[in-house]
């Protein structure tokens, strides 16, 4: 076992990135960490050996500097109230890209809590956790159909792990986020889900994500039209450039916890209640 003190760049809440106070995880190759925040702020990464250390401080986005996003937007008039009081927020990571894959498909266009249901069956299917991309390549798409999964969204996901090196992405930053966009049935919500989740990029936002949809719905009183929806939640992160992934986390936390200016969740339910009825 390796004890490592790990003093975080930037603002950093272990319990805000990880939702517990004590995080534990298994790491691919039968490796594992787990972590704790002391009162000062350095977090203590405790991990069965030096490379599972590295690999808990990526899943956990020690090393990233958010100082700047927090300096440009604190003010913000739609995003300041969330970064003040969310401020060391940052999205956890999935150990493997194949597993981040894994985690877009199965959440598209469905509600989070079944989407993660499937996802935990397919892990279970693969007998991985976290899953290789060896381990869902192995899976045919009827055995990810029989996890629940639909079946366009299973041959999605079988085509992308069966021909990208999807580990490969992290070392080019500057066509891997082209590479997915090319690919049919992986649009620009998933390729957000990846770039955050499994490349640990901040610039990529979650473009039309039902949680930005309701922002917009909440402050405008109008649900989007469906072809409008990319564009129009484009249009909402458009602001915060190059942190546009970041931003999308810290409003989809600050819309939950009645954060983000102008946009309560009764207006959105009432906007969207109201295109159901018109149409």
């Amino acid at each position: 076992m390796v004890e490592a003190r790990v003093e975080p760049r930037g603002p950093y809440s272990l319990k805000l990135t990880t939702w517990t106070a004590e995080w534990r995880t298994a790491l691919p190759g039968g490796q594992w960490a787990e972590a704790r925040q002391s009162p000062k702020g350095t977090v203590v990464v405790r991990a069965s050996s030096e490379q599972a250390v590295d690999e808990a401080c990526f899943v956990l986005a020690l090393d990233d500097d958010t100082s700047e996003f927090h300096r440009r937007f604190a003010s913000d008039p739609l995003l300041g109230r969330s970064v003040r009081m969310l401020r060391g927020l940052r999205p956890a990571r999935k150990a493997t890209v194949a597993h981040a894959v894994l985690h877009a498909v199965c959440g598209q266009l469905i509600q989070s809590r079944r989407a993660r249901d499937i996802e935990r069956a397919v892990i279970r299917a693969c007998t991985e956790d976290p899953p290789s991309q060896g381990a869902l390549a192995g899976l045919s798409p009827a055995r990810v159909t029989a996890c629940g999964l639909a079946p366009s969204r299973a041959a999605t996901l079988a085509r992308i792990v069966r021909t990208i090196d999807l580990e490969a992405l992290k070392a080019a930053p500057d066509t891997a986020l082209v590479r997915l966009r090319r690919e049919r049935g992986f649009g620009p919500w998933s390729t957000g889900v990846v770039a955050l989740g499994g490349l640990g990029r901040y610039d990529t936002g979650l473009v039309s994500d039902l949680g930005l949809v309701k922002i917009l719905a909440a402050r405008t009183g109008r649900w989007p039209e469906q072809a409008q929806i990319a564009d129009e939640t484009a249009g909402l992160l458009a602001p915060y450039g190059e942190w546009q992934g970041l931003a999308s986390v810290f409003l989809l936390a600050g819309f939950k916890r009645g954060l983000v200016t102008g946009a309560s969740p009764d207006r959105a339910r009432w906007a969207r209640a109201a295109a159901a009825s018109a149409a």
